[in-house]
């Protein structure tokens, strides 16, 4: 079924392309977005935030083979608290404000938010839950083409992750962004299996493709095109704690993007107010959605550093290229991304983390390929069906592990979506996705192969409110 849908893809992204090239538009510019207010802003402070409440169910199967075998697996059971494989929970609860630089100069922006939702950021899995500040930064724009943003704030890279999430038209990442990009930080390889304790957890929240450091941006029109740079050098350590090794992690980012005649250089969308800029000629569900057309690329290079189990420090590097478009009722995305150095490489035997197996002889960690490589990609398709319904399908292919033979994983998703608008500030989300995942080198009567043909499809419902 999957392979057949890759083909009806295929003929969709041909068809789109003739799309792309047609008419003048504008895409979302994340970076200007979130890392600047509009010209026209004389508001010292404004309040914002959202909350998302979550329902997600799969089926519960166990784990069919391996030493835990009976136990739940770590795959059907739902994040954070995997418990459970249905879970009521409050997914995202953020509170924010963000302004500019009082009377005393409109050049100077500011950015804060803070999360108290049940999620990888509150509640990372090392058994201490609370509340985290997840931006806080200042924006400097008095040097011309060479803005300056300082502090804890998204990282320039890929679409899925540079968004703004109260925008994301499905509930639950792709799983290259999730297992790829969106970083867990652990302290060692997880070679070393525990008995009667769980020795390789994280050690702070997940990175929420945000960093602790420094960037130069800023856009430039040229013709119908809008170019945007970036340069970031931060910590590589996430939010919530500084360096730890000294070296720096630099990233890079461009993007190109058509623009709507006659709109001027600054996005209308209008499901991104307040939080982003809000239109006041916006009205409707996704009336004034934004128009355009973007092409970007980026690419990440730092090193982690291991204090237990196979310590030193490590390569990881990530890069990307996509293109996004929104063009009337239509919605295309797509990007390929690759990884070299550190990457996840999932739990013992697909156990929970923490678990201990049933001859009690080891308890299950999160594992670390310290030289691996990854590679993936997704299409996205969502169409308008009524000013207030979305329909959208997205397919999504991770290959993990494919610098060894026996060790590679493959990752297929196929996620059926749809949106309700309420209003601007309101919507419903609800997906349902057809999982599948093999060890593509092994037979298929091997141990990893039989654990992986008992991951379950998932079906999620979010409900989203923003004020």
């Amino acid at each position: 079924m999957l392979q057949k849908f890759r083909r009806v893809l295929f003929s969709v992204i041909c068809a789109v392309v003739a799309l792309m090239v047609t008419g003048p538009a504008q895409a979302v510019n994340w970076l200007k977005l979130q890392g600047t207010e509009p010209p026209d802003a004389s508001a010292r402070a404004r309040i914002w935030g959202f909350i998302q409440p979550q329902y997600q169910a799969a089926d519960g199967t166990r784990l069919q083979a391996g030493g835990w075998s009976g136990q739940n697996a770590n795959f059907n059971v739902v994040a954070p608290d995997r418990k459970s494989e249905s879970q009521f929970q409050l997914r995202r609860a953020r509170i924010g404000v963000r302004g500019t630089g009082f009377t005393l100069d409109s050049n100077v922006n500011y950015f804060f938010l803070a999360e108290f939702g049940n999620n990888g950021i509150t509640a990372p899995g090392n058994g201490k839950s609370a509340g985290r500040i997840t931006d806080a930064s200042v924006t400097l724009s008095h040097i011309p083409g060479a803005r300056i943003r300082v502090g804890q704030f998204k990282f320039p890279g890929s679409e899925e992750g540079l968004q703004a999430i109260h925008v994301f038209d499905y509930v639950n990442f792709t799983n290259i962004s999730d297992q790829l990009l969106l970083e867990r930080f652990v302290a060692g390889d997880g070679s070393q299996d525990g008995i009667g304790s769980y020795i390789n957890k994280p050690v702070q929240p997940v990175n929420a493709f945000r960093d602790v450091g420094i960037q130069v941006f800023d856009w430039f029109t040229k013709g119908k095109w809008e170019h945007t740079y970036a340069f970031m050098v931060g910590n590589g350590n996430g939010i919530t704690r500084g360096d730890n090794n000294g070296n720096k992690e630099v990233r890079y980012y461009w993007s190109s993007e058509r623009m709507f005649a006659g709109a001027g250089s600054f996005p209308s969308e209008a499901h991104l107010a307040p939080p982003l800029w809000n239109s006041r000629k916006a009205h409707g569900a996704r009336k004034a959605r934004t128009q355009g057309w973007k092409l970007y690329a980026w690419y990440h290079d730092g090193k982690r550093t291991l204090t237990m189990e196979n310590p030193g420090t490590y390569d990881r590097k990530r890069y990307g290229i996509g293109s996004t478009l929104r063009k009337g009722k239509l919605r295309v995305g797509t990007e390929y991304i690759k990884g070299k150095g550190m990457i996840r490489n999932g739990t013992d035997a697909g156990a929970v983390p923490g678990s201990a197996n049933n001859a009690n002889t080891a308890v299950a960690d999160i594992n670390i390929e310290t030289d691996g490589e990854a590679n993936g990609w997704y299409v996205d398709v969502g169409y308008l069906v009524t000013p207030k319904l979305e329909l959208d399908v997205r397919f999504d292919v991770y290959n993990r592990s494919t610098h060894s033979a026996n060790k590679e994983r493959k990752f297929e998703t196929l996620t059926l979506g749809a949106q309700y608008f309420f209003n601007k500030k309101s919507r419903l989300i609800v997906n349902y996705e057809f999982r599948n995942a093999e060890a593509p080198n092994l037979p298929g009567s091997a141990t990893p192969n039989r654990i992986l043909d008992g991951i379950d499809d998932r079906i999620t419902a979010q409900l989203l409110i923003v004020f």
